[in-house]
């Protein structure tokens, strides 16, 4: 059974504290507008699957609850930064399975201001080693570079940089026009958090978090929304969606493997391998490959991510990345437009919201419904969502 995309909606992404709004206000937001942009009634809506990771038990009833009060399920997840992903992948999997024919995937967070850290509990965070879901990471980190008092994720995303340029030569300016890319593609989007364009020569001169990483290069904290109404075929042909659906035409998650500690190495433990096993799946389950794709959005939480994707992604051999955004590949007029809404560094990054805000961007860009950030021509679309403790999740998206 087929699902698809019927509806998007998101806020506007922005720095904490900038707007006086709670979660559920965000939610409320975000839902409001999918709906809308679906035409459809909250009342048709049979589950709800929501995703958060910093708010308490059971607010995704708090959140849903501004929609309507309907007595349907609600599903409350937490998958560290992939919580967007796997919220839509669990719709899709109810829809799919015959379970319901309209699930709400909604996703959410309401974030403090400075560097992401935390503690065992914490989302990325390092925590004390012993009890931390990310300690095996962390531990790979620390035995080959010792362990720093910058933000523990910069750390082993920068470590992981480190590695890279050791192994294959990739530059510092490399790195860097990953995030000039990046913002200046958040300048043509309204829902961005952050809109300036910047050169690689400022980008490279910002201040640093965890050497070679600079700030421009890190994902900030962020609040914000987004939701995705998934249903069915039949739930599209009795309701009239069939020219604005989009659909999901494969997907998979994968989780950390032995492979990504037995080298020892940042670039495997951050997932490397789990992304690339993720991208098989997926691109198997579609019919479809790296090569049939027009647009993408990935999880770019720290520069070196991009590039580490791309080989996972089987856009370039191991260690080509620099190269390829060096190239123009991976903007506009390239062979694929990458983050064209600025990516999780210029866009923002609340943490729940992540996964579905890609697959609303992915959305508006199929059905050419992206203003001034347009890639055209788009008819396939590719998201990539990682979170460390770990999972991946890589969506494959076409246009009906």
């Amino acid at each position: 059974m087929k699902s698809y995309i019927a509806g998007v909606g998101m806020t506007r992404f922005e720095k904490p504290e900038t707007r006086d709004w709670q979660y559920w206000d965000m939610a409320r937001e975000a839902g409001t507008a999918a709906l809308a942009d679906a035409g459809i009634p909250y009342g048709k809506v049979e589950q709800a699957v929501v995703g958060y990771c910093f708010q308490a038990s059971t607010a995704g009833q708090r959140a849903v609850y501004e929609l309507g009060l309907t007595g349907l399920p609600v599903y409350n997840l937490n998958n560290n930064c992939a919580t967007g992903s796997t919220a839509l992948m669990t719709a899709r999997q109810f829809v799919e399975g015959g379970i319901a024919d309209c699930v709400l995937a909604l996703g959410f967070e309401k974030m403090s201001k400075g560097s992401l850290g935390g503690g065992g509990g914490g989302a990325g965070g390092a925590g004390d080693f012993a009890t931390s879901p990310v300690a095996r990471h962390y531990g790979i980190m620390a035995a080959g570079h010792g362990f720093e008092a910058s933000p523990p994720t910069a750390q082993i995303f920068g470590n992981a940089a480190r590695e890279h340029m050791e192994r294959y030569g990739t530059t510092e300016a490399q790195l860097a026009a990953v995030a000039a890319k990046n913002h200046l593609h958040s300048s043509r989007n309204p829902d961005a958090q952050f809109q300036d364009v910047h050169t690689v020569d400022e980008i490279l001169a910002a201040r640093t978090v965890h050497r070679p990483l600079t700030k421009l290069q890190c994902s900030p904290t962020s609040d914000g929304a987004a939701a995705v109404l998934v249903v069915s075929a039949r739930f599209a042909a009795e309701h009239g969606l069939e020219g604005r659906a989009v659909e999901i035409a494969g997907q998979a998650m994968t989780t950390d493997t032995g492979e990504s500690f037995a080298s020892g190495s940042c670039v495997d433990a951050v997932g490397r391998p789990m992304s690339r096993e993720a991208a098989r799946q997926a691109y198997a389950a579609s019919g479809l490959g790296i090569e049939d794709v027009d647009v993408i959005e990935l999880h770019d939480c720290f520069s070196i991510n991009e590039l580490l994707t791309y080989e996972a992604l089987g856009m370039c051999e191991d260690g080509a990345s620099g190269k390829l955004v060096e190239s123009g590949a991976t903007g506009y007029g390239g062979r694929w437009v990458v983050n064209p809404s600025g990516g999780l560094i210029s866009k923002g990054h609340p943490l729940g919201a992540t996964g579905l805000a890609q697959a609303t961007e992915l959305v508006r860009q199929l059905r050419g419904e992206a203003a001034a950030r347009q890639v055209p021509g788009a008819r396939v679309g590719l998201a990539h969502n990682i979170g460390l403790g770990g999972a991946a999740v890589v969506t494959l998206l076409r246009k009906a």
